[in-house]
C-alpha cells in the first residue's frame, strides 16, 4: 500500500491513516527509525525487545525475582547513590 505524505520543515512526518492502522502502530507508541539501502523501516520498539529477549543473562542473584520489583529497587539504589548527601 503506497500512500503519499509530506515532510515538514521540522524534519517531521505524518504517517496517512490507512499507514498507521494497517501497521498496528498506536498514538505514543516507541518506534525505532531505521534506514536500509535507501528505505526507512519503522519498527515497534517492543519488536526490539523482544528479539534481544534471552540474548542476556540474568544475574544468579536475580533469578525467579519478580522483574517489577527487581526495576523498582535498582531505581531506590540509583537516586539513593545519585542524591546522598555529601
Amino acid at each position: 500500500m503506497a500512500q503519499i505524505a509530506t515532510i515538514t520543515s521540522k524534519k517531521q512526518l505524518t504517517l496517512p491513516s490507512a499507514v498507521f492502522k494497517k501497521a498496528g502502530l498506536r498514538i505514543g507508541q516507541k518506534v525505532i527509525v531505521s534506514e536500509e539501502n535507501g528505505h526507512l523501516l519503522i519498527t515497534p520498539a517492543e519488536k526490539l525487545v523482544e528479539d534481544l529477549a534471552g540474548s542476556v543473562s540474568i544475574p544468579h542473584r536475580l533469578r525467579g525475582e519478580a522483574i517489577d520489583r527487581v526495576v523498582e529497587d535498582a531505581k531506590i539504589r540509583y537516586f539513593q547513590n545519585k542524591y546522598k548527601k555529601k
